[in-house]
């Protein structure tokens, strides 16, 4: 398949803070990829300068088949770009703010295009309802219905679910895999694991640098890392004794508790002086992806540090 984003070496900086250091990504067409990291690493900096909105300051390379710096208006043109934040009007219907839009972009078919996103994304039963009276979710769908309205090659959604009621988020993912079959390439910033794992693959990006890509299987796989799940009574409360331990992280699940390290051997030796209690049950387990996420932050440097 043709690749929809093919950018290498993308660099952005303000002042002496490197916010994207080298960043190189390819996506093919029709993929769903979900990008993570921490809060800070450079994942809103790196969706503006793929979708034109910023130009990087080293790097380049190809969106949708244009030149990312010189052809940063054709870009822009195919791209639905969907931001943190809510940025439609609380005054205006649905049905009003997604016209208005149409207007903006200067679409022809405007109704039957409204009329299409209301009807993909569940919002036609609402559309003379004030935005302002939404709920979240809602404000969600009709914000992915403003972004696809002119019918992008790409969409880029910078944390579209925060603070969205699980029900609200698998309709969302649902929309997303929805567009994603029709041939739209999506790029998705997220902070959730089980969101992550809906995607075609992930990326992970740590204070600017791009720390690990692929499948979430190829991921898991690759990752180095070991695991043991303790269960039982008063498991859950060794979260305390072995966090400090160096190299090894510990969490508690419910009753249960996660404990994981890059080294088997430093990993078992921790966990002994436990293991010798009948009441609890200790079974070596696959990491998570929250596991790698924290053990990759663990190894990157935060770039605020310089500043």
């Amino acid at each position: 398949m043709s690749l929809a984003i093919d950018v290498h070496d993308l660099v952005k900086r303000y002042g002496r803070r490197t916010v994207v250091d080298r960043l190189s990504l390819s996506l093919e067409q029709g993929r769903v990829c979900g990008f993570l990291g921490p809060n800070g690493s450079g994942k809103t900096t790196t969706l503006r300068m793929i979708c034109g909105l910023l130009t990087p300051d080293g790097g380049g390379g190809r969106c949708l088949g244009h030149d990312l710096v010189r052809e940063r208006e054709a870009i822009k043109r195919q791209t639905g770009y969907m931001t943190q934040h809510f940025g439609l009007y609380g005054d205006l219907t649905i049905r009003e703010n997604l016209e208005f839009v149409a207007r903006v972009h200067g679409l022809d078919r405007r109704r039957e295009r409204v009329d299409r996103a209301l009807e993909q994304l569940g919002l036609a039963s609402r559309q003379r309802q004030l935005t302002s009276a939404l709920s979240g979710g809602w404000k969600q769908q009709l914000s992915l219905a403003a972004a696809v309205l002119h019918e992008p090659k790409l969409l880029l959604l910078d944390e579209p679910t925060a603070g969205v009621d699980p029900k609200a988020r698998r309709a969302f993912w649902d929309a997303i895999h929805g567009y994603a079959a029709s041939g739209i390439t999506v790029l998705v910033s997220t902070h959730y694991m089980d969101e992550a794992e809906r995607c075609h693959e992930i990326a992970y990006i740590a204070y600017g640098e791009l720390m690990a890509r692929g499948t979430v299987f190829d991921i898991v796989k690759d990752c180095g890392l070991h695991a043991f799940v303790a269960s039982g009574a008063g498991a859950d409360r060794l979260a305390g004794s072995l966090r400090d331990v160096p190299g090894v992280s510990a969490a508690a699940f419910g009753a249960t508790l996660h404990v994981c390290g890059a080294e088997h051997g430093a990993l078992v030796t921790a966990i002994a002086p436990f293991r010798t209690d009948p009441a609890l049950r200790w079974q070596e387990a696959e990491p998570t992806l929250e596991d790698i996420f924290i053990h990759l932050m663990g190894m990157a440097q935060d770039n605020m540090a310089e500043v």
